[in-house]
């Protein structure tokens, strides 16, 4: 957020030093107001344009939009740090699928619907449907009918027709789709539709003077939630198109580009395409639309997406309990690993790929993984011992056996000295977990 100093506040007031406000002077109050502590409503002589001027300032430097209605909608934009070591990125890029008014629509919704995954124990998914217009208005417009009917989704209506989209608004304009997009020679007919059905409007520049050239004239027609949609030709020019215009709306706070951002992949090939993608949601798309629709293309974006939009002050940890795979009984292993949430489903993964039903016994180690909280001190002999015993599941199986993992090898005496169990030497990597399970821990178990 911009931050303002008492001299900028200073300027907007009277300057009559007429305590009304209960302080001595203007200056006295503007510093106060520059440090959050009053409110500028409190000077009762300062005026409506001083009012706005200060709420203009001190608004956050890229503006927040709200896509869709009701519990699926989204909000993109709003962002305050230009890396996010900084602080945190706060609203995961929108990943659209983009289809087109000729296609088979229904069938298209159909797989979009599907592009569902769980990362980490959390569902991730796309969550847009762009539909370009290629055919006549009537497809266009029964298109939107078709998303309105068998969609969750929000959608982006890309068209360059003013008719088509106002057809397709009455369908969809309750469920605040994105409008894509004003140009120089449209811009007048959709930001009027825009503000009439009160939806966010995308305008698309060939460059950043041209954009906010836009936004401004866009601003002046009624229109506030806006998105900017440069035009990108390659992946070179794209991130430094958006380098550029992230920089430009936090560090210079330049109120004509602080805006969310949509972006479209440009490659044909599926695989750069893909590649492409995972860029722009990491640097620095508000809305990507990809024309990929096969979980292959889809599940590294969502991955990347997931992993750059977590909180890297926040450990991503899971609850250090008992968790149960398949259906484990008095037989079945007992597997200790960690509470990092990326090893614990990594783990929980591997062993359902085994199919033998197990236990895994998760230790409270502030959300590190296994070499980092065994160099911290959180998993040692001693932790382990008070997680299983905790757990209570040695009562649940005949053996007396625990699995650890093999990077942790050095940790058998002192376990079994503190736990009075028998301590089995797992893989050192995950992957070797169903191999072991099928074979190794059979030979263990029937000894």
């Amino acid at each position: 957020m911009a931050k303002l100093t008492g001299i900028q506040v200073y300027k907007l007031l009277p300057k009559t030093n007429c305590g009304e406000c209960n302080f001595p002077t203007c200056m006295a109050f503007a510093m106060q107001v520059a440090a959050k502590k009053v409110a500028l409503e409190a000077c009762p002589y300062a005026s409506e344009e001083a009012k706005r001027e200060l709420a203009e300032s001190a608004a956050p430097p890229m503006r927040t939009v709200t896509i869709g209605a009701g519990p699926g909608a989204l909000q993109i934009g709003g962002e305050t740090v230009l890396f996010r070591h900084e602080e945190k990125f706060h609203r995961p890029a929108a990943l659209g699928i983009r289809i087109r008014d000729t296609e088979d629509v229904a069938a298209q919704i159909d797989l979009i619907g599907q592009l569902k995954f769980i990362r980490s124990g959390k569902p991730v998914r796309a969550d847009l449907i762009a539909l370009e217009q290629a055919g006549e208005i009537g497809s266009f417009v029964g298109a939107a009918k078709l998303i309105r009917e068998k969609a969750e989704l929000p959608a982006v209506l890309m068209t360059a027709d003013p008719a088509a989209l106002e057809g397709a608004l009455q369908v969809l304009a309750d469920r605040r789709p994105v409008v894509y997009a004003a140009d120089k020679g449209n811009l007048q007919p959709f930001a009027q539709l825009c503000a009439k059905y009160k939806v966010p409007l995308a305008v698309k520049g060939a460059n950043l003077e041209e954009l906010a050239d836009l936004t401004a004239k866009v601003k002046q027609s009624g229109v506030e939630d806006i998105i900017l949609a440069p035009v990108i030709k390659n992946a070179a020019q794209g991130l430094t198109c958006l380098t550029q215009l992230r920089r430009l709306a936090l560090e210079k706070t330049y109120r004509p580009l602080g805006y969310p951002v949509l972006v479209q992949t440009a490659a044909e090939d599926p695989v750069q395409e893909t590649l492409q993608a995972v860029m722009y949601a990491c640097k620095y798309a508000s809305i990507l639309i990809m024309r990929g629709k096969e979980a292959w293309q889809i599940l590294p974006v969502l991955t990347a997406r997931f992993n750059i939009f977590t909180d890297p002050q926040v450990p991503n940890a899971v609850d250090a309990k008992l968790y149960k795979v398949g259906e484990p009984g008095p037989d079945s292993p007992v597997i200790v690993t960690t509470n990092f949430a990326l090893t614990y489903f990594t783990v929980e993964g591997e062993v359902e790929n085994s199919k033998v039903p197990a236990y895994i016994t998760v230790v409270e180690t502030n959300g590190l993984g296994v070499l980092n909280s065994y160099a911290d001190d959180k998993l040692t002999g001693t932790t382990i011992a008070k997680a299983v015993k905790s757990t209570g599941v040695m009562s649940q199986v005949r053996h007396n056996k625990v699995i650890i993992p093999g990077l942790v090898a050095v940790l058998k005496g002192e376990l079994e000295d503190e736990s009075g169990c028998e301590v089995v030497v797992g893989p050192e990597e995950a992957a070797g977990i169903p191999n072991f399970l099928r074979t190794e821990w059979k030979a263990q178990a029937s000894r």
